[in-house]
């Protein structure tokens, strides 16, 4: 094979990880940051309510962190990516029928083992495997910020599809309109969810890279001797707090609506605005980590988050809106240059490649722990404290875990410095 032809499909297996790696969470997460003052009118339910939904999903997604690591370790990662997106897909197809809440806790507790179970080690080891040793934060940040530009793609797509559909009127009689729009919304990303898959399946190859298979990496021996690593404990706290940040850009569009002033359509601009910092941010992490070293941009990263969250938690500028979105921005770049590359330092903490299922299980299980708890929390905080209070204290959350993360970081650095 020519190095021509080499270079293509190395760069066509990325973009199509992107691709998967970000339409698979649409779905359950995406619309719903977006689109959120839509959503709780259309399923008529309060921030508490869709707070929990997100709960179940994380309670599921627990168990199949632990359980789908090993097996991204012994299948294809092809095949895992694609039974994933069309699963994923399926789910799509009953939330456009805006169901009843009982229904729509079931279906995010389906999508935690759709996107989770099946998919999420299964593409961080694609992703490792295509980086190899030399362009792990190059890899990584791609990944998160292609996954970030399909997402900015994808919001300003159904965007474009709700405020097309929706009147401007905003009387009682447009409630069905709003829905209407909606399920327009939603069916078109299930539509390219399910596509992706077909595109992952057809034009992926089953192994990315030749690895070393010596050894059972998912047997017990292999993950007690993991789980006595103690950067891997490190950067699970690391992602906990990171991850913090990433559940908080959920509130960005209903901070501009409530907050700010800004009506439905231009709130949701606010969101997908957001959206697309998400991949300028990702990947100028993942070239700094690769020039200068992972853990000291995840040192920056958090220090960011903790100035941003601290300003919006003050209220001092709150009037000044053009400063707010300025403030919001540099925490986004914060949130989302952690995101790019906080699976990256896992050849800082000397993790072995063909363990990386596991690996990432182990680390999945802690560090996506807010999953469970942040969005019930958020929910609760807006609901009890209404207004600018309400988001403000989401804010101190935010700055809570960014001073936790930092300090975890910076011993995280001096641990794989005398490695």
């Amino acid at each position: 094979m020519s190095l021509l032809k080499y270079e293509g499909k190395k760069i066509s297996i990325l973009l199509l990880l992107i691709l998967a790696g970000e339409a698979i969470f649409f779905l359950p997460f995406v619309l719903a940051r977006i689109f959120r003052p839509t959503l709780l009118i259309v399923f008529n339910i309060t921030n508490f309510e869709l707070g929990t939904c997100f709960s179940i999903y994380g309670i599921v997604a627990m168990a199949s962190y632990f359980f789908g690591g090993p097996l991204a370790d012994r299948f294809p990662s092809r095949n895992l990516i694609a039974i994933a997106l069309w699963s994923t897909a399926l789910g799509g197809g009953v939330m456009a029928m805006a169901p009843s809440n009982n229904i729509l806790a079931v279906l995010y507790g389906y999508w935690g083992f759709t996107t989770i179970f099946l998919f999420w080690a299964a593409l961080i080891r694609a992703t490792r495997e295509w980086g190899g040793p030399d362009f792990q934060g190059r890899a990584f940040g791609l990944l998160e910020g292609g996954r970030g530009l399909t997402a900015a793609l994808i919001g300003s797509l159904a965007l474009f599809i709700f405020s097309s559909f929706m009147p401007v009127e905003t009387d009682i009689a447009i409630q069905q309109k709003r829905i209407d729009s909606f399920q327009i919304v939603i069916l078109t990303t299930s539509i390219i969810v399910f596509f992706s898959g077909l595109l992952v399946w057809y034009f992926i190859p089953k192994k990315i890279t030749k690895v070393d298979k010596t050894g059972n990496p998912s047997s017990i021996r292999n993950v007690i001797k993991l789980m006595r690593m103690p950067g891997i404990w490190m950067q699970a706290i690391i992602i906990v707090c990171a991850y913090v940040g990433y559940k908080i850009t959920d509130d960005y569009s209903l901070y501009a609506n409530q907050v700010l002033g800004f009506d439905e359509i231009n709130a949701a601009g606010v969101g997908t605005m957001a959206l697309w910092m998400r991949p300028v941010f990702a990947v100028m992490a993942g070239f700094f980590a690769d020039r200068f070293n992972g853990s000291k941009v995840v040192i920056w990263c958090f220090i960011l988050m903790l100035m941003g969250g601290m300003l919006i938690f003050l209220g001092i500028f709150d009037k000044i809106v053009w400063l707010i979105l300025i403030i919001m921005a540099t925490t986004l770049a914060g949130v989302y240059g952690i995101r790019g590359i906080y699976f990256a330092v896992m050849q800082e903490a000397r993790i072995p490649l063909i363990s990386t299922g596991t690996a990432v299980g182990i680390i999945s299980i802690v560090g996506f722990t807010p999953e469970v708890f942040m969005s019930p929390l958020m929910g609760f905080l807006l609901d009890e404290f209404p207004g600018a209070t309400g988001h403000q204290y989401v804010f101190l959350v935010l700055s809570f875990f960014a001073f936790v993360g930092l300090m975890v970081s910076i011993n995280f650095r001096r641990l794989v410095k005398n490695y």
